[in-house]
């Protein structure tokens, strides 16, 4: 879904995105590996724009149907993070 007013390349430019092609992967229902799971869940984290998606040159990878909210209590405070599963998150923290 593109998230910008201005002008951003055609969306089937990004077909070699590692983003767009794990997407489509997980629209057709294939498995994804624990790598992949990984620099996912990392990737959301980091992402400033969206809590459950990847920003990518004016586009929106939604991955709200696949993530979980997690809460996470770390140094005497609970946040809250999106992850596909927890030894994802775990990775991703510890």
């Amino acid at each position: 879904m593109k998230f910008v007013q201005w002008d951003v390349p055609e969306l089937e430019k990004l077909k070699d995105s590692k983003v767009y092609k794990l997407r489509e992967r997980l629209d057709n229902g294939d498995k994804l590996s624990r790598e992949e799971k990984n620099w996912l869940t990392r990737n959301v984290k980091e992402c400033c724009h969206f809590k459950r998606g990847i920003a990518l040159m004016g586009y929106r990878f939604d991955f709200s149907d696949v993530l979980k909210r997690y809460f996470v209590k770390q140094h005497g405070h609970i946040a809250e993070y999106y992850a596909i599963d927890k030894t994802a998150l775990r990775s991703v923290l510890y």
